[in-house]
């Protein structure tokens, strides 16, 4: 696919791939979050059998990635804190989708602990989700009614996931013991400075996968301003993926795609087609960015495309591992 590589934000460089052409667009699917569930979107996948079907789904509509995060069986409000859900889930996903890369989180949900967290790096996904800086975050539940299972109240939330500079070497280096690509998330520009102590301490490898969030809270504002603020901040050899939440998804994710960056998107970041319609489900949204890439001469990548532009295997990363008790 040529050069995959390039500093998106220098001028030069952009005219230059304009007239050569961008590589494959590389579409990753967020299916489902470990918030909300069937009470704000009831498409919104929270059983194994249910995120893999969706996973196919937006895979035969071109998604080559997946981003998912696991349910807790015992409580589907909560993540996945163990490592047969984990197992169940990546599993199910590969038997429908052999090629496509799986993306777990490690962001898990709002109460779990660190440890818990990492409990998605031994189901053995392709790449795993790294978040650069603490995220806070106040907003309101909404409740989840009787006629869905474990049902809840309408609940406030005030908090604060404290990533430090030690937990976020430490999450990166058990993915690198497994061989487990990180997806460095960066939600403001001070999330540089934790890609480069990761590169310096040797615990990242080029090409280096970096996702700039844009529009949630403590996040840079969700402008092109701001994403080239954050791309200018961005290591060489790097392949940049954009998610927007809400209402900047489209704005910003067409705004990658015509500057030869890669597009998340899916129900965990926007729930809405435009106002007042919800899409139809996760293949939906898929589609929708499969025809904007098309409009701006991007080809859409395919499973194996995405693998060589990340630097990954061939063949997905589908024998677990087991960490050793802490």
């Amino acid at each position: 696919m040529g050069g995959l590589t390039w500093r998106y934000a220098d001028t030069f460089e952009y005219m230059d791939r304009i007239r050569a052409g961008f590589p494959p667009a590389m579409i990753c699917v967020a299916v489902n979050g470990g918030i909300q569930g069937k009470e704000t979107h009831e498409s919104l996948p929270e059983t194994p059998d249910e995120i893999a079907d969706s996973v196919a789904a937006a895979c035969e509509a071109g998604a080559s990635m997946v981003h998912v995060h696991a349910r807790d069986a015992r409580d589907f409000t909560q993540g996945a804190r163990r490592i047969d859900e984990w197992l169940e889930v990546n599993s199910k996903i590969r038997e429908r989708c052999p090629d496509i890369v799986v993306n777990n989180t490690t962001g898990g949900d709002l109460t779990m602990s660190m440890e818990e967290r990492l409990s998605c790096l031994d189901a053995a996904p392709d790449v795993a989700s790294l978040n650069l800086t603490p995220d806070m975050s106040r907003f309101t539940m909404k409740a989840r009614p009787a006629s869905l299972p474990h049902p809840r109240a309408e609940t406030v939330v005030d908090a604060c996931i404290p990533f430090t500079y030690g937990l976020v070497e430490q999450f990166a280096a058990e993915m690198k013991k497994r061989g487990i690509k990180p997806e460095m998330e960066t939600y403001h520009t001070g999330g540089a400075w934790v890609m480069r102590d990761l590169i310096e301490h040797e615990l990242v490898e080029p090409p280096y996968l970096i996702q700039t969030v844009m529009g949630a809270q403590t996040a840079s504002y969700p402008t092109p301003e701001h994403v080239l603020a954050l791309l200018r901040e961005l290591p060489d050899q790097t392949v940049w993926l954009c998610s927007g939440i809400g209402p900047f998804q489209l704005p910003l994710t067409t705004l990658a795609l015509s500057m030869g960056g890669h597009a998340r998107v899916g129900l965990e970041d926007n729930l809405y087609y435009a106002r007042g319609r919800k899409f139809k489900d996760n293949a939906e949204a898929v589609r929708r960015v499969v025809r904007i890439a098309g409009e701006l001469n991007r080809k859409v990548a395919t499973p194996a495309q995405t693998r060589q532009l990340l630097g990954l295997p061939d063949k997905p990363n589908n024998r677990p591992t087991s960490r050793k008790p802490a």
